[in-house]
């Protein structure tokens, strides 16, 4: 049993040493007010010179320092920003809500956590993220959890799919007052290491340019910010027709409203347009500017002028056709890139130039290197084989037709409401997806997929599409890029003391760019010390 006493050492002249005198006697250890002695400590110094309140300080913490040992240094400041946005966006309640109804003894939402966190900061199979958790980082509130306990929550993730995206939806588009009339879709694909085909891998024409490999298609919804709200997983094979039904079916199943699909060049076909407008809904397509249709041609020869909107923006609106055959166009015009397209055909055409006049002065052999000019990806374009003479000349008309598409695209869509600055714009932002999709496969590091059972696929598709709505709303929120955000934060680390007295962990001080990171996701610093340990 151990007692504190307040004493002082008092000069004992029969024992010619000083011997320790009891001023006040505090009782058991255990039972003492730590408060109370604190608050006593600061009174007394309060009577000290500034010198000698400083040097007792010295000799306190030298005290300390010698009593606790400095165990660990872990990051902690990323891992503290994605639970706080994990809180306030209510996902937790949302997962917890879901498996309220069964008797898991697992911690399911705090696994699923943890793989977001691990996606979002150091992307790992699922083995690895559980050393991670392990070994390498500080996370709020999160023990140890076993690797089995991380693929029983995924499967309890797939289980609550749809149900945990709407939800989520909801709650996001809530908090951050998000306009949802105007959602881009796309889609990308990513293969596996198989040769085998199953129900979900299949061979497609891929984004990926492996053609050897099975694939998954993935789609994303994704509102004007750029936040993720809705992901899909289809086997490779999928045709695009049968992905625009069951991404209209869905987003109608959320009772949105009016709900306007932003689409890529590449997924335009006359039965997907169709598919979009069943039901009310309308569409902003790209379209090919070189497909050769007439209505595309009647549009770019039409006549009119074109009017600002913004910097490097110029929009001309075009009607083609009557009736039910009407079709509404808008021609784009950016004056910078019709500068660059204009310089960079130059350069191919000079080149041209120069392979074509080496061709006729050779007096024999030229077909080859004719014929590669030909089959050349940028320099055919521009070429044409006279029939008769078996000569290789420019394309002039093909030039001519090129110059006028200098800087331009074109978009139509099925909703006269909308102006044409706001069809211009909305196309505008489908960017934005092709930036998730960039942080999904590059800063999420989408695959390699270490999973091969279909279930487990598509419930890491929503394990990354979970780490991509936090970063995005991250981004959003402070205007940075998340490697950035995440580079910053993760300076500030945990510390991990211990000695026979007890253990603290406390974190490193707040930098002034990780404050200004937390402020503008209106986040509140976390606390010096977060966790004390008493001893035995």
């Amino acid at each position: 049993m151990r007692y504190l006493q307040l004493a002082e050492n008092v000069w004992d002249k029969h024992k010619g040493c000083a011997v320790a005198k009891v001023v006040y006697n505090f009782g058991r250890a255990d039972q003492v007010d730590e408060v109370a002695l604190r608050r006593l400590a600061k009174s007394i110094t309060r009577f000290l010179s500034p010198e000698d309140a400083l040097r007792v300080q010295a000799e306190l913490s030298e005290q300390q320092l010698q009593e606790m040992r400095f165990v660990e240094s872990r990051p902690f400041g990323g891992g503290f920003l994605l639970h706080e946005l994990w809180l306030k966006l209510g996902i937790d309640r949302v997962v917890a809500g879901a498996v309220r109804e069964h008797a898991f003894r697992a911690p399911v939402e705090r696994a699923i956590f943890t793989m977001v966190a691990n996606r979002a900061l150091a992307p790992a199979s699922k083995r690895h993220a559980a050393e991670w958790l392990r070994q390498d980082v500080a996370l709020p509130e999160i023990g140890e959890i076993p690797l089995q306990q991380f693929y029983r929550a995924m499967d309890v993730l797939l289980g609550m799919e749809e149900q945990l995206q709407r939800q989520v939806f909801e709650q996001v588009a809530r908090l951050f007052n998000l306009e949802v009339d105007l959602l881009f879709f796309d889609t990308t694909s990513t293969y596996f290491e198989v040769e085998q085909e199953d129900d979900l891998r299949k061979f497609g024409h891929g984004k990926d340019h492996r053609p050897d490999r099975p694939q998954v298609v993935i789609g994303l919804a994704v509102t004007r910010d750029g936040i993720p709200v809705r992901v899909w997983t289809w086997p490779g094979n999928t045709a695009d027709v049968t992905r625009v039904a069951v991404v209209r079916q869905d987003l109608r199943g959320w009772r949105l409203g009016r709900v306007i699909q932003v689409v890529d060049r590449g997924f335009v076909s006359e039965e997907n347009l169709k598919e979009m407008t069943r039901g009310g809904d309308h569409y902003i397509a790209g379209v090919k500017l070189r497909s050769g249709e007439a209505n595309i041609e009647t549009a770019l020869s039409r006549p009119g002028r074109f009017h600002k909107i913004r910097d490097n923006i110029e929009i001309k609106e075009i009607i083609v056709g009557e009736g039910e055959r009407r079709e509404r166009y808008i021609l784009v015009r950016n004056p910078k890139e019709a500068v660059r397209d204009k310089m960079k055909r130059e350069d191919i055409l000079r080149v041209l130039a120069e392979e074509l006049a080496a061709i006729k002065e050779l007096p024999q052999g030229h077909q080859r290197g004719a014929c590669e000019l030909l089959s050349h990806s940028a320099y055919g374009h521009y070429l044409i084989l006279e029939p008769k003479t078996g000569k290789v000349r420019l394309n002039k008309e093909r030039i001519h037709q090129e110059e006028r598409l200098d800087g331009k695209y074109l978009i139509s869509t099925s909703d006269d409401t909308l102006t044409p600055e706001d069809v211009a714009l909305g196309y505008r932002q489908l960017a934005e997806i092709e930036a998730d999709f960039r942080s999904l496969k590059q800063t999420l590091e989408l695959r390699p997929v270490y999973h091969r059972l279909e279930d487990r696929i598509r419930a890491h598709v929503l394990l990354c599409w979970l780490a991509l709505l936090l970063i995005r709303v991250a981004e959003t929120q402070t205007r940075e890029t998340w490697p950035t955000i995440r580079d910053t934060m993760q300076r500030m680390h945990l510390g991990t003391f211990a000695g026979a007295s007890g253990s603290l962990r406390r974190r490193t001080e707040t930098r002034p760019e990780q404050a200004a990171i937390l402020r503008a996701l209106e986040i509140k610093e976390p606390p010096i010390v977060h966790q004390v340990g008493l001893g035995q």
